[in-house]
């Protein structure tokens, strides 16, 4: 009998359990949605194993991938890694989550087909100002570190000529910017030389949205639960009892204890710190995902609108909640 059930542990260890795969911008709420259901007993996070994701062409120089770039050998390597980080973690179900992979759902959907979908979005004048930031700073040697754990030996020397060119901005030339940061959409790099750093963030949020909005359509109906930012971390449990019930676990104790505890709600106003006027000229890069997403003008931009056009800003959608696709 312990012969049977040692035999039956033991094809169980060895198989891939579906994972929890988290979709969602940078600066979006994935790290604390992550955190917060690995509280759970049974489900561990991974945290944004970017490197991994770009097996199939390490020197893209953006981040679209789709089901066409999920070969046979993408698919066995990528697996064999989440298998080998499963048992790495007592058999646990991974929660993963890399903000990049907003550009490349197809194919990340063709490598995990079985696996359980998140999808969360951010207020984008939030979104702007946290990667105003983030465009400012260079990653940390223990942001290299981490890193260079998820990343196979064959693309060592991508990650490594990215971090150096990291510190020759921000070290010797002295620059404000890093040459690039966050989700590579194709055209980002023409973009930098024609545009301001902030209308290049809104097409971050605003491009990695549209083409979310356009993988997501093909899933059907019920595979993937859609959050706000704002609606979890001003409410966190009933968001937590849905996404609990979506990933087939029970919300623990210990989850709401994590969420009590690290969810903030104070982090959605640092947007002000830009002048109205600024944030009125980015708004035609943004402005159909703010209405696709049921987010309104905020007061201080659509007056500076209306001073600046002498007419009334548009009426904004109504508010809208986080709903299943």
């Amino acid at each position: 009998m312990e012969q049977k059930l040692y035999r039956k542990w033991r094809k169980m260890s060895n198989e891939l359990r579906p994972p929890i795969i988290l979709f969602g911008n940078t600066r979006s709420g994935t790290t604390i949605v992550q955190k917060v259901m690995s509280a759970h007993p049974d489900i561990v996070g991974w945290y944004e194993p970017n490197a991994l994701w770009l097996y199939a062409d390490p020197g893209r120089i953006h981040d679209e991938f789709d089901e066409s770039d999920a070969t046979n050998r993408v698919r066995k390597y990528i697996r064999k890694r989440f298998l080998k980080y499963q048992k790495r973690n007592g058999n646990r179900v991974i929660l993963e989550k890399t903000p990049q992979n907003i550009l490349r759902i197809p194919y990340v959907r063709a490598i995990f087909p079985e696996a359980t979908f998140l999808f969360i979005v951010r207020n984008p004048f939030s979104f702007i100002s946290s990667v105003e930031y983030k465009w400012q700073r260079p990653v940390t040697g223990r942001g290299v570190v981490r890193r260079l754990k998820d990343t196979p030996i064959t693309q060592l020397h991508h990650w490594v000529r990215r971090y150096i060119v990291q510190q020759i901005y921000k070290r010797v030339l002295k620059r404000k910017y890093l040459a690039i940061w966050g989700p590579r959409y194709k055209g980002i790099h023409e973009d930098q030389k024609k545009h301001d750093l902030l209308t290049v963030i809104a097409r971050q949020w605003s491009v990695c949205s549209r083409q979310a909005e356009k993988a997501l359509a093909l899933f059907e109906g019920g595979q993937v639960l859609r959050l706000r930012y704002e609606d979890f971390v001003d409410n966190p449990i009933p968001d937590l009892d849905r996404i609990s019930a979506h990933c087939g676990v029970e919300m623990t104790k210990d989850m709401v204890r994590a969420a009590n505890e690290l969810v903030k709600a104070d982090r959605q106003l640092k947007w002000l710190r830009f002048d109205p006027p600024e944030l009125a000229r980015i708004l035609p890069e943004i402005d159909d995902q703010m209405q696709r997403h049921g987010y309104e003008i905020p007061t201080e931009i659509a007056q500076a609108i209306k001073h600046a056009e002498g007419d009334a800003p548009r009426q904004p959608n109504m508010k809208s909640t986080g709903t299943i696709l």
